[in-house]
């Protein structure tokens, strides 16, 4: 059995924190705030992000990093946005010898980095990524869940995947991290947009329409990034598609969902605790694109809905009229 550092303890942090501790490892969760450490290692419940469920006793929650730190494998759940400023804190802390597992999803604003890049930058430990569609209610509860696991030296991707498959959740080892960070950030923008076609009602044809577009734009930012098109057919393409863009319980989905109500961005997020890092990947997505002159659309014009510069309505109306293409440019 292993020793597994989860840094963050939202309710995919905990999610991964209990299954990880359901299969006999030894588990560390770390939680930025002191008072919701001393919460779940006291109660054994995150009432605030996974209310109503026992966590494992093996779970031990801590606010200290070096205290955290201390174990072999970290598994690295903090958003996207707060990477950077984490491992500089993390940086005292950690041993070369560690493999870092990264669990978010998003790209960072400001640098338009991936977040393989920031932790290279950062630190020198060997990194992977694990991604795919997952919601941490079914994790939680030991619903069968599948996910990739990407990493570019295959002999750590293998031992990580026989230390972190578990009897509820099977990864697939991948060594192209471009495409799984891209498949698992930009699925979040389409999950914003289909939110969008649900809330106007409409139908189930146009989800599907902007759902294959919208791979089809995921697909474009890869290749340009140095990533597989291939890639995306697996876990952390076609498989978080097709949950993120079609449920309720996915936040972007709800978020999108929300403005085709009616309701602004800033009415939606200032109601809720967890983050919706299809909001900020929208941004990044954005810029990143103009860097390497790909064409998406579907991202942009959620971007724009958001930011407020440009009407829903309209937004429909532009992606309708655009000129014809081929189905695979």
């Amino acid at each position: 059995m292993s020793r597994i550092a989860v840094i963050g303890a939202g309710a995919w942090g905990t999610a991964l924190a209990q299954v990880y501790a359901s299969a006999g490892h030894d588990v560390m969760l770390w939680a930025r705030e002191n008072a919701l450490a001393d919460s779940i290692q006291r109660t054994k419940e995150n009432a605030t992000y996974l209310p109503g469920i026992t966590l494992a006793a093996n779970i031990r929650a801590t606010s200290d990093l070096e205290k955290a730190l201390k174990e072999d494998i970290i598994l690295n759940v903090v958003p996207a946005q707060y990477m950077r400023s984490i491992l500089e804190q993390m940086k005292p802390y950690l041993r070369p010898d560690q493999p870092m597992v990264l669990c978010a999803k998003g790209i960072e604003i400001q640098s338009r980095q991936l977040l393989s890049d920031i932790v290279r930058e950062q630190c020198s430990n060997p990194v992977a990524i694990l991604t795919g569609p997952s919601f941490a209610i079914d994790l939680v509860k030991g619903k069968p869940t599948a996910a990739t696991l990407a990493c570019t030296d295959k002999h750590l991707a293998k031992r990580i995947q026989e230390s972190l498959s578990s009897k509820t959740l099977r990864l697939y080892t991948s060594d192209d991290v471009i495409g799984a960070q891209i498949g698992g950030a930009i699925k979040n923008v389409i999950a914003i947009a289909c939110g969008i076609v649900g809330g106007l009602d409409l139908g189930e044809s146009a989800r599907a329409a902007l759902v294959t577009r919208g791979l089809a734009e995921i697909a474009r930012l890869t290749v340009a990034l140095g990533g597989k098109r291939e890639t995306l057919m697996g876990q952390c393409g076609v498989g978080d598609l097709m949950l993120t863009c079609s449920s309720q319980q996915s936040r972007n989905f709800s978020f999108g969902y929300l403005m085709g109500q009616g309701q602004s961005a800033e009415e939606i997020l200032s109601q809720r605790k967890s983050v919706t890092e299809g909001v900020t990947t929208a941004k990044a997505a954005v810029q990143l694109a103009k860097d390497f002159d790909v064409d998406m659309p579907i991202t942009e014009s959620v971007h724009a809905c958001i930011e407020g510069r440009m009407s829903i309505s309209d937004a429909l109306t532009e992606i309708m009229e655009r000129p014809a293409r081929g189905e695979l440019t």
